[in-house]
Formats: structure tokens, C-alpha cells, sequence
């Protein structure tokens, strides 16, 4: 089954010629079926291209899903033009009475910032304290991760000597857990933040799992033992060139970051990218997709707190 979203958003077109299956608004309402209800929250400077970027990876599960798209009402977007706010973007005020089964938060560029510093902060800790009670799953995103981990588990963020940036190693501790279903043993998967949650940390709170973790032992992927929190602290949702359009703009910013990690072929800046993360960015939100599917109670309202 498709992913259904409004006829006008900008990414339907991108979405059509890649062959994501679709459902346009105008068909879905012919049709006498309860879509799955997400929310996703889009924290990223752009929200068109982190939205087409969600879309298409969560365009792989057999679900209809319906999208609701959320931005922060305090802090105002300046690299997304405001009538597409307007159009396709509501606040958690406009929808903080209803229930979702499903709420993705996605990351930002704040990994140097303390959370009490992030202009948002209040509203977004009230997000997360709303999702307990009506959201069944929660999928959240590197610093959304690292947020969501501090907020609801305690867990402080360590700042690295210098950004990790560029496509790593992970290894699936458990190929046959619902959500890493269909995983091989090793696989890639792109990372970019100035920070990292420790191993200790995680292993100290029997609440926590560690689903995949790089060569290091840096985690990558983290759910809670109710199986309705997801912490992904990497970025498989990435199309191939987003970690080039990154390390260029921090160049440009005057930063001088190092060469993003096993991404250029030959290490050449001027090269391009290959993707050799795309099959496990369609199982990781397809499994997602689907135990949210399988736990989520038809009527929203009988959604139990976590």
C-alpha cells in the first residue's frame, strides 16, 4: 500500500519519478481503509528535502500511512520558505488533541548547543511528554536521539574532539529483532554530529537496548524495551549526496571539517558519492513501520501510556 500525501507537496513529484508508491490525498479518501497516522516532526533547517527524504524511505513499507507534518512554533524556519510552512506544516498546538500512531522526530544542527540553550527546547520537551500519551511509537532521529535520551532517560551527550562524519561500519547485534529484521550482520550507514551517547551509559539502564553499534562501539541504533521508542543516532534516512552538500557547506562556513569518512571513492571531494546504504534505510523504516502496525490499537483512543 502507498504512502499518502497532499496533491501539491514539492517532494510528490521527486517521490513519482523514483517510483516510491504514492496515494495522492484525492484518491485515499475514495478508499475505506484506517492509514496508519504519523507525525513527523521536522526540526532540520530544510524541511523539503528532510521531508522527501522520510517520505521515501517510510514509501518502502506495504502500509498506507498518513503524514502529518510539524515545525516548531518558537523558532521561526530561515531556509524554508513560509507559504510552504503555511501550506503543509501545522504546530503541536494545531494537533495536540489528537493521537497518532506513529511520531518521528527528525535531527538538527545543534550538537554543540546545551538543550537548555536551544531556543525550542521547552516546546520540543513538551512534544515529548505529550507523545507518552498519545503517539503509540516513537522514532527519533541523532540529535533528536540524543534529546530524547536526555529527556526521557537522563543520558548527557559527550561532545567528540572533532565531528564524526562520513559512512561507518555498523554491526546488528540482533538480526531477528522485529525492528533490525532482515539485517546483515554488517552494514553502512552514514553519521554526522559533533557528539555520541557512551556505551557505558545505555548499558547501565535495563530499559535501553543496543541494537547496532559501529567497529568502535559508538551505538547507532537504540530502542526501549517497550519496543515503542527508537533512537537512531545515524542517519540512514540520507540520500547519497547529503553528506557532500554538508562537508561543502561547512567548508563554505569557514568550519574546515576533516573528509567525511569512507564516502568519496578514492577520498576525491570532487567524486561522486555512492549509496551503499539504501536497502537497510527501506528495512529499518519498513520493520518500524510494521511493529507499529502490529502494537498500534485501531481506535487511537485506547492508546495505553508509555
Amino acid at each position: 500500500m502507498p504512502i499518502k500525501i497532499p496533491n501539491s507537496l514539492p517532494a510528490v513529484q521527486t517521490l513519482k519519478k523514483e517510483r516510491v508508491p504514492l496515494i495522492l490525498e484525492s484518491r485515499a479518501l475514495k478508499q475505506d481503509i484506517r492509514p496508519l497516522q504519523i507525525a513527523i516532526l521536522n526540526l532540520m533547517p530544510d524541511k523539503i528535502k528532510t521531508e522527501t527524504q522520510l517520505l521515501r524511505a517510510m514509501g518502502a513499507s506495504p502500509l498506507q500511512i498518513e503524514i502529518t507534518l510539524l515545525h516548531t512554533s518558537t523558532h521561526q524556519s530561515k531556509n524554508t520558505p513560509e507559504d510552504h510552512l503555511s501550506s503543509f506544516y501545522a504546530t503541536h498546538d494545531d494537533v495536540k488533541d489528537k493521537r497518532f500512531d506513529g511520531l518521528i522526530v527528525t535531527g538538527a544542527p545543534l550538537g554543540l548547543v546545551d538543550y537548555k540553550d536551544v531556543t525550542y527546547w521547552d516546546e520540543l520537551a513538551t512534544i515529548m511528554d505529550w507523545s507518552r500519551r498519545h503517539v503509540y511509537g516513537s522514532f527519533y532521529i541523532c540529535w533528536g536521539a540524543l534529546a530524547a535520551l536526555y529527556h526521557f532517560h537522563g543520558i548527557e551527550k559527550t561532545v567528540l574532539d572533532s565531528k564524526k562524519m562520513g559512512v561507518f561500519l555498523c554491526h546488528a547485534r540482533d538480526v531477528f529483532d522485529p525492528l533490525t529484521m532482515g539485517f546483515d550482520d554488517l552494514f553502512h550507514t552514514p553519521i554526522a554530529r559533533h557528539t555520541a551517547i557512551a556505551r557505558k551509559d545505555i548499558l547501565h539502564r535495563p530499559a535501553l537496548d543496543i541494537l547496532a553499534e559501529t567497529e568502535d562501539g559508538d551505538p547507532c541504533l537504540l530502542q526501549d524495551t517497550s519496543l515503542r521508542h527508537v533512537y537512531a543516532l545515524s542517519h540512514l534516512e540520507y540520500d547519497a549526496e547529503t553528506l557532500k552538500n554538508e562537508y561543502e557547506r561547512n567548508i563554505a562556513e569557514g568550519i574546515n571539517p576533516d573528509l567525511p569518512e569512507n564516502y568519496f571513492p578514492g577520498d576525491n571531494p570532487a567524486a561522486t558519492p555512492r549509496m551503499t546504504w539504501r536497502a537497510h534505510r527501506s528495512l529499518l523504516f519498513r520493520n518500524w513501520v510494521d511493529t507499529i502496525y502490529q502494537g498500534t490499537p485501531f481506535n487511537l483512543d485506547e492508546i495505553e501510556p508509555v
